[in-house]
Order: C-alpha cells, then structure tokens, then sequence
C-alpha cells in the first residue's frame, strides 16, 4: 500500500520505515520521537512516527528531510505532505506510515501521543 517511485521495491516490514523516519528525525535533532503501532487500531496506516522541532524552522527542514530521505533510501513519495508553509504540524502520509512533525506548542496542544496512548508505543529519542 505504499506509495512507491517507478521501478522500486518496497520494503516488506512497515516497522522498518518507521524507524528509519524516526532516525532520519533524529538525524535533524528532532526530539521526542515516538512510534505509535497503529496496527490493528485503524485500517488506514500501520505506524504513526511523531517527532518535535524547536521551532517553524526546524520543523520544515525535519520534514522536508524525511520526504527526501524516504523517497531517496527507499523509494517512497508521500501521498500528501500538509501544513509545511505555516510549520507548526507538519504530516507526511506515506499510507503505511504517517510522520508528524509538530513545534512544541502544537504537540503539546494536540497531545496525539496521549491520544493514541493505548497502542503499543516505543520511544526513539526524548527531548
């Protein structure tokens, strides 16, 4: 169900992509990365990989460097990528896996890691 580029293969464990996001995350000092198991829970994506930026700047270059990293390393182009320009909650939908991106205020007012806080998480970095 991912969204693949031309002539690619996708890897077969979803769990993989979301832990190569969360490092790619991490990789651009982003903090707070948590990997929520959707499995099971929606029918619309596997993983949600929620990271935090210190700022609007910040949080668009984490975003635009898991797009280009994801679409680099493994042939994956988001289906929509939403909320870049004002860079307080970036979410890029990769079907399998959806990353967002969030500057402190907006994690903190959307709470999603607490929202979801049933399915199984696992912490990738703390902030």
């Amino acid at each position: 169900m991912l969204c693949l580029e031309q002539g690619t293969e996708p890897l077969s464990d979803t769990t993989v992509l979301a832990e190569q996001a969360g490092a790619i995350g991490a990789d651009k000092l982003a903090t707070d990365i948590v990997l929520l198991d959707m499995r099971g829970v929606v029918a619309y994506t596997d993983w949600f990989v929620v990271m935090s930026g210190s700022n609007t700047r910040q949080v668009q270059a984490i975003a635009e460097e898991v797009a280009l990293r994801m679409k680099r390393e493994h042939g994956l182009i988001p289906l929509r990528t939403e909320g870049m320009k004002e860079g307080t909650w970036v979410l890029i939908d990769f079907l399998d896996i959806v990353v967002h991106v969030f500057a402190p205020e907006s994690r903190e007012l959307y709470r999603l890691d607490e929202l979801w806080g049933q399915v199984p998480h696992t912490l990738v970095a703390e902030g």
